[in-house]
């Protein structure tokens, strides 16, 4: 009988021993993220999702299209949503607002304007082209249209004088727009960019991100709350973040369309293929999460170019990289 109980005490040991070094699994946890648009644009997020690496980080993605920056905002500050994923500019308004629990950003996805300037004839492109044409450009204050206006000024066009641009169509009208019969050019991302293009109804002219230069064109956002009551939880979002942007900088566009297709039911991989390899090209996808105070600046020179930046935020108040930078060691 001692030995017997000898030995169940030694093998209940062991099995403690082996338990306490097993690894702990991190609590799962689902996150509200809110998106401003569901685009190809965002590849290595989705690749993300689709590959595991937010699963693997304990993470569930509960996903949904804001429309807007403006609507991503406003659910991340009404605590509909955990994280936002738009344009900085967002975060820049409310910080400046004085707003004590402002959103702040924490890692950055893409690092130039993905949309592409759709005409409705085919071959050379000039930006002298624009000059006495209707453009649907964007909702006033926000990224993709800024943008757009930036390029054309550098271009010597300047907007609502020598062109039209058209801010009062929603985002996700614009293609809808354009392919019934309004404005001469419109901004498209992809791929509705392309699928127009395919479907006879536009043509794509030239890469208005390619033109405008490196900006912190879209990146993820949370309340400065969130941050400093759950840093481990953004941690492991971040690092999913950097493996996905790592993945798309390697991955073949092949490759990641067919991660990206879960996303995009109604979108034949031969098309997401097609878009990976352009956005690829012009070099849209940021290759770390951490956001640079240079481009930080030149984004802040884009809003006053528009006209909507009245004094410039603190790059330090607006972004912590933190997290990025821990999750690119």
């Amino acid at each position: 009988m001692k030995r017997i109980l000898s030995l169940a005490l030694c093998l209940s040991l062991v099995c403690g021993l082996l338990c306490a070094c097993k690894p702990r699994e991190p609590e799962v946890r689902t996150l509200r993220l809110c998106e401003v648009a569901h685009s190809v644009f965002y590849a290595p997020f989705y690749a993300a999702m689709d590959l595991g690496y937010f699963a693997e980080e304990g993470i569930e993605i509960e996903l949904t299209n804001g429309g807007g920056a403006d609507k991503v905002m406003t659910a991340v500050l009404t605590g509909q949503a955990d994280i936002g994923l738009a344009g900085p500019e967002a975060c820049i308004y409310v910080q400046k607002e004085g707003r004590a629990d402002h959103p702040v950003v924490f890692a950055q996805l893409t690092r130039r304007d993905g949309s592409f300037l759709v005409g409705r004839s085919p071959g050379d492109f000039s930006w002298e082209d624009l000059r006495g044409s209707y453009i649907i450009g964007g909702r006033k204050g926000g990224v993709p249209e800024m943008t757009l206006e930036y390029v054309m000024k550098q271009k010597g066009i300047i907007p609502h004088v020598d062109a039209t641009v058209d801010t009062g169509v929603a985002f996700n009208m614009m293609a809808g727009a354009f392919t019934g019969g309004l404005g001469d050019y419109v901004a498209l991302f992809e791929p509705t960019a392309t699928e127009t293009e395919l479907a006879g109804k536009g043509y794509v002219l030239a890469s208005i991100g390619e033109e405008a230069g490196e900006i912190p064109y879209t990146a993820f956002f949370a309340a400065k709350s969130l941050l400093a009551e759950d840093p481990d939880l953004i941690q492991r979002f971040t690092r999913a973040i950097a493996r996905g942007l790592h993945y798309a900088a390697t991955a073949s566009p092949e490759e990641l369309a067919a991660h990206m297709a879960p996303q995009f039911p109604d979108s034949d991989t031969a098309v997401l293929a097609r878009v990976a390899a352009r956005y690829q090209e012009i070099d849209a996808w940021c290759k770390t999460p951490v956001m640079t105070e240079e481009s930080f600046q030149r984004l802040q020179t884009v809003m006053e170019t528009a006209g909507e930046l009245d004094g410039r935020a603190d790059f330090s108040a607006v972004v912590d990289n933190s997290f990025a930078e821990k999750a690119s060691e």
